[in-house]
């Protein structure tokens, strides 16, 4: 597949401009036929007096009602937000680089709007298309965003079978591959406007934005953790029914609103029913200290595959890196969180492993718990240390 350069997005916005101009002007002419089928035009007068058969592009602001109302505002005689609120520049003249023929059809058009009241009611702000569009800037940078995470996203970057394992890694560290992507180099140079970005800010930025943290009480305000509370509640009779239990009526719990999430794009990544549609699960605070960049996995790994690359990570900081009991705690904690969704999807013997891994991970949590001198209701109350916020005035960069 071709990529974009930034020639050919600029053609692909001239064209995507000439097309609208186009439309604009195909759409005034079914106005006017519309008129005329009603009609509402003079008695006597012909089909090529107010149509054309080949009208060239309008841009807004030339169409004929939007030059009477340039003129009117010019008198004094109107005020309106149109112009403003569209963005367009107002016209009072009509283009001198139309055709002739157009030209004066415009103006028969310009002077019926200004003597009849039914076409100048219908031929008013309150009938007409307005033509509102997202910016090409915006429209482009949206296209070239979805690419790069799509990119990053890829399978090469976050591979698991049986030969390699799922791995958590580092925005960092994703940042350092990516770089040798000449395909995403080339895409991120446009979407940065230039070619000497910062790949690592700029992966870190992408990344962040379209993450959630492994642990509720990073995700949660105060009111959604108590939701939370009340879904885990209902998971767990539905566990139970589905077993043979009888447990009764299974309460519906509350639907989440954007005030119990701690940050705006948890909510806009997860909505009302805490639907998980993010693209990577984030591990705050679980950085390793000689790279110190934002710890992450894929979300699209199942249960099994989340629980294998975090209880990696945790043998690696406790053996390799030595991490104290407190900063090992999280990592502990996200495993836990797991468990009922192991013991529920993949507790069947697994050839590979000799065992049922819902259980293996629940005796791997046990005993680590018992070794770092934690109860399981430690792991269900860490919370991330609070860090003071800095009081005073800011000093001016020198």
């Amino acid at each position: 597949m071709t990529l974009p350069t930034r020639q050919s997005l600029d053609a692909a916005r001239t064209q995507s401009a000439r097309l609208r101009r186009q439309m604009i002007a195909a759409q005034e002419e079914l106005d006017w036929r519309c008129y005329r089928l009603y009609g509402l035009l003079p008695a006597g007068s012909k089909e090529s007096d107010f149509e054309h058969s080949a009208p060239p592009e309008v841009a807004l602001g030339e169409r004929p009602f939007e030059i009477v109302m340039a003129r009117r505002i010019l008198e004094g005689a109107l005020q309106t937000k149109w112009f403003e609120w569209l963005g367009i520049k107002p016209k009072t003249d009509i283009p001198p680089h139309w055709p002739a023929d157009y030209q004066a059809l415009v103006q028969r058009r310009i002077s019926l709007i200004e003597t009849d009241r039914s076409i100048g009611l219908i031929e008013a702000p309150s009938c007409k298309r307005r033509w509102e569009s997202t910016p090409w800037e915006s429209l482009e940078q949206a296209a070239l965003r979805d690419w790069l995470l799509a990119r990053i996203e890829s399978p090469r970057y976050w591979t698991s079978s049986a030969g390699q394992p799922p791995q958590m890694t580092s925005t960092s560290r994703l940042a350092d591959a990516l770089q040798r992507d000449s395909d995403f180099m080339q895409i991120a140079g446009l979407y940065a406007g230039h070619a000497d970005f910062h790949t690592a800010q700029l992966v870190a930025e992408l990344v962040a934005s379209e993450a959630v943290p492994f642990l509720p009480v990073l995700r949660y305000a105060d009111t959604g953790l108590r939701k939370r509370a009340q879904w885990e509640d209902t998971w767990a009779l539905q566990r139970r029914e589905d077993v043979g239990e009888a447990v009764g009526k299974i309460p519906v719990p509350p639907k989440y609103q954007s005030k119990d999430f701690l940050k705006t794009d948890y909510w806009r990544l997860r909505g009302g029913l805490d639907v998980p549609k993010e693209r990577w699960i984030s591990y705050p605070g679980c950085e390793r200290g000689a790279d110190g960049s934002l710890v992450i996995a894929w979300a699209g790994w199942d249960h099994l595959q989340q629980a294998t690359a975090l209880a990696t990570y945790f043998i690696d900081m406790k053996e390799r890196e030595g991490w104290s009991r407190e900063r090992l705690q999280p990592l502990l904690a996200g495993l836990l969180e797991l468990l009922p969704w192991l013991k529920q999807w993949h507790n069947d013997m697994n050839p590979d492993f000799g065992a049922r891994m819902g259980d293996y991970y629940e005796s791997f949590v046990t005993d680590e718990v018992r070794a770092l001198q934690f109860t399981l209701d430690d792991l269900r109350a860490w919370k991330p240390a609070v860090t003071a916020a800095r009081r005073g005035r800011k000093r001016s960069a020198a």
